[in-house]
């Protein structure tokens, strides 16, 4: 059977986050409609993701290069790390220029309904880098939900003797958001406003 092949593609794509069924099937017929350019593009690019895409070995990032680009930069200051969630956090932040410092990407946030416990998370990079880089500024930039509350809150019972300047976002950014959907005005705010604990 021909839909078999559609259907199981119908599927792959629909596990993508916020596709559902519907918009997988969307996305599977505009394909179709344009396989003869766009379905050799996207294998393309998939593959060329695939061979030349790394995780930077200390921020987390996604790059060709591991140092990542932006921790190899001395343009960077080297002196403030911002503590994000997930990767697109970083972006977000990055997408409008506004931060000048580097990152650490966690890979989520705290969660005992989830089970996502420390040891889960990327803290223990977070605190060797701590101990050999000369970091003086932290910025929590988490999401403003519990569980990045939480996830905030045990990350600072770690530090909070560590002689370092501990900020987070201000509260511009509104409860439940996440920073990949704000526009960079309201990060830039955020930013601009942030606390120390």
């Amino acid at each position: 059977m021909s839909g078999q092949y559609i259907e199981q593609l119908v599927k792959v794509i629909s596990k993508l986050p916020s596709l559902g069924t519907r918009s997988a099937r969307r996305i599977v017929l505009h394909l179709l409609k344009k396989r003869e350019s766009l379905i050799p593009q996207l294998i393309s690019a998939l593959e060329d993701v695939e061979k030349n895409i790394k995780v930077c070995e200390i921020c987390g990032n996604y790059d060709t290069e591991s140092p990542c680009s932006i921790c190899s930069s001395a343009a960077r200051e080297s002196s403030t790390l911002c503590i994000v969630q997930d990767i697109s956090d970083l972006w977000a932040l990055e997408r409008g220029g506004l931060y000048k410092g580097k990152y650490h990407v966690l890979g989520g946030v705290l969660s005992a309904i989830d089970g996502i416990t420390p040891d889960d998370l990327n803290i223990g990079g977070l605190l060797d880098r701590i101990a050999k880089e000369e970091i003086s500024e932290i910025i929590l930039a988490l999401p403003a939900t519990v569980d990045g509350q939480i996830t905030m809150h045990y990350i600072f019972s770690l530090l909070k003797d560590k002689n370092l300047k501990i900020s987070t976002l201000a509260q511009g950014i509104p409860v439940g958001a996440e920073l990949d959907y704000m526009d960079d005005g309201t990060i830039k705010l955020a930013l601009d406003m942030r606390k120390e604990l």
